[in-house]
């Protein structure tokens, strides 16, 4: 299993960006997928996630900013972010939680590569 993210880049502060990021490769579904975030020496920290049945929960510090979706048919999730602020500059990183079946079923978490976000003027 593989999540690829894109979306990354510069923008100014008060600007917007939309990360996505695809799962590929062979899986029974996906439960909870979500972007995390790592600023330079802070640990990595939830974003949003999502769940299966598009139940979301976001950080305090990004509500009403960022909205987080999927297409389940195209096992993708999005962030959307709006009103950048320097802040939230970090490497974003998806987050997937892949349903895997071999003899039995089993609950894998599995990370995409990163993409940097830098808001600057």
């Amino acid at each position: 299993v593989q999540l690829q993210a894109s979306g990354g880049g510069l923008v100014q502060p008060g600007g917007s960006l939309r990360l996505s990021c695809t799962a590929s490769g062979r899986f029974f579904s996906i439960d909870d997928m979500g972007w995390y975030r790592q600023a330079p020496g802070k640990q990595r920290d939830l974003v949003a996630s999502i769940s299966s049945g598009g139940s979301t929960r976001y950080a305090d510090s990004v509500k009403g900013r960022f909205t987080i979706s999927r297409d389940n048919a195209k096992n993708t999730v999005y962030l959307q972010m709006d009103s950048l602020k320097p802040e939230d500059t970090a490497v974003y990183y998806c987050n997937a939680e892949v349903i895997m079946f071999t003899t039995k079923f089993t609950r894998n978490d599995y990370w995409g590569q990163g993409t940097l976000v830098t808001v600057s003027s």
